[in-house]
């Protein structure tokens, strides 16, 4: 048989880590290739860009996807062990699991509108649509599907580091997107814990008369609240600024962002979600790896041309 379609493969991937172990990707994709009775040729068989074959794109989409709805959890890289979640759809769906199912999880849900644009948001599509959808329609689906699939993973590794690379991530970041150049700088402040509530500075010019103070939390879990925006206004206020940027690997509270808009100070807030797109727009810690072309009929090339020319 051919490769089965990547939500297929999803129910059987996830059985296969009801053992409760822990199992490399590879070593799962071979045996699901062995369990679908795929031959040599099927096996081989590559997805249009070369890149990879069919099977490793395919298993790999479905663990992301069950990973990311939290049916699998990742111990460390290229590793998955199943959840209590998962056991727990396993039993609830004997026949298959889809994204129809996923999608009943928040945090599936949220992963999916990640990289999608403001507008695109709003829009509620039932699985299945794709027939209904121009070719454009399906291109764009497509590359917002890559584009949060990119952010997600790109925030996780930004996790697994420690706040000394954040900090420095952090400048590297404002700086690929024209702060403090041609004629100011970037400069860090201290270190851990001896920053005195800001961590960087933005120099806009060169004699340092507009500063933008930074501050990061290099946070999984815990949100950033009110009290931390106001301690970093309180930290602003004793350097005599009013521009700040907060940036954490988590989330800002509601209060907290509410907070941030109605001080007399210009405070942005940047979440974690915000700053992995942050970094793919800028190129800071991604590469391309494959670039598409559309083109379409130049119809002044076919327009007559005017007598004497």
């Amino acid at each position: 048989m051919a490769v089965p379609d990547f939500q297929t493969i999803m129910r059987p991937l996830l059985a296969y880590h009801a053992d409760n172990e822990e199992h490399e990707i590879a070593a799962t994709r071979s045996a699901l290739a062995d369990e679908f009775g795929l031959t040599g040729e099927d096996r081989a068989e590559r997805i249009p860009s070369g890149r990879e074959t069919t099977l490793q794109n395919r298993v790999g989409w479905a663990a992301m996807y069950l990973f990311r709805a939290g049916l699998l959890e990742r111990p460390r890289r290229a590793h998955y062990r199943i959840t209590i979640r998962g056991e727990e759809i396993l039993k609830a769906h004997s026949e298959r699991v889809d994204l129809g199912v996923l999608k009943q999880f928040d945090e599936f849900e949220e992963f999916r509108q990640a990289g999608k644009s403001e507008s695109a948001k709003g829009e509620s599509q039932e699985v299945g649509s794709a027939d209904a959808e121009t070719a454009e329609e399906r291109i764009d689906a497509g590359y917002q599907e890559l584009r949060s699939a990119l952010i997600a993973d790109l925030l996780d590794r930004v996790r697994e580091e420690d706040w000394d690379f954040f900090e420095r991530l952090v400048l590297k970041v404002l700086r690929a997107m024209g702060y403090g150049g041609p004629e100011g700088a970037i400069e860090r402040l201290g270190g851990h814990g001896t920053d005195g509530g800001v961590d960087g500075v933005i120099r806009e010019d060169t004699l340092g008369l507009e500063l933008i103070y930074i501050q990061v939390k290099a946070w999984q879990d815990k949100t950033v609240g009110r009290p931390d925006i106001q301690q970093f206004i309180g930290a602003l206020h004793g350097r005599q600024a009013n521009k700040g940027i907060f940036i954490t690997t988590s989330k800002f509270s509601p209060e907290a962002r509410v907070y941030a808009d109605g001080v007399s100070s210009r405070v942005i807030l940047i979440d974690g979600p915000q700053l992995a797109e942050l970094m793919i727009d800028h190129d800071v810690g991604v590469t391309t790896r494959d670039t598409y072309e559309l083109k379409e009929i130049d119809l002044s090339y076919f327009e007559p041309e005017e007598a004497g020319s």
